[in-house]
């Protein structure tokens, strides 16, 4: 199975933030949507970073209630960590599992194409799974 596979099932929708808006105003972005994560793109949808829960936790933590009106252009994740839509799960799964992060933006020729989350991996490594035991019932029962 491939990312593409997982963007297929979920949908490309990827949910953005202007890095000029301020932290509270994402806190009531991902609120409203019950995301985990914003990402920053410019015009020609080629990333500009970031910006995740636990980013907001972060921030808060070391900043306090002024964290709220910083711009998430001055504190968004900029070095990111991306995958091609043609990568396996098993790939995404270990980037993700290395690297301690839970999204994972999908690229193709250097623009965003869609977003998938250690759920999206899961889910679809659980149906992997559930399908797989039902063929072996299946083998077995026919064989017998």
């Amino acid at each position: 199975m491939t990312v593409q596979t997982i963007l297929e099932a979920k949908g490309r929708d990827v949910a953005t933030v202007d890095p000029s808006h301020s932290l509270a105003e994402v806190i009531e972005h991902l609120h409203e949507r019950r995301i985990g994560a914003l990402i920053a793109l410019d015009a020609d949808n080629r990333l500009l970073g970031l910006i995740s829960e636990r980013d907001i936790v972060r921030l808060l933590a070391e900043h306090g209630a002024e964290a709220l009106s910083q711009s998430i252009g001055d504190v968004m994740t900029r070095q990111l960590v991306t995958i091609d839509e043609a990568a396996t799960i098993d790939d995404a799964m270990g980037l993700m599992t290395r690297g301690r992060f839970r999204h994972l933006p999908v690229v193709r020729d250097g623009r965003c194409v869609g977003i998938i989350s250690i759920g999206d991996v899961v889910k679809r490594r659980i149906e992997d799974a559930e399908r797989e035991a039902e063929d072996l019932k299946t083998y077995i029962h026919a064989g017998v």
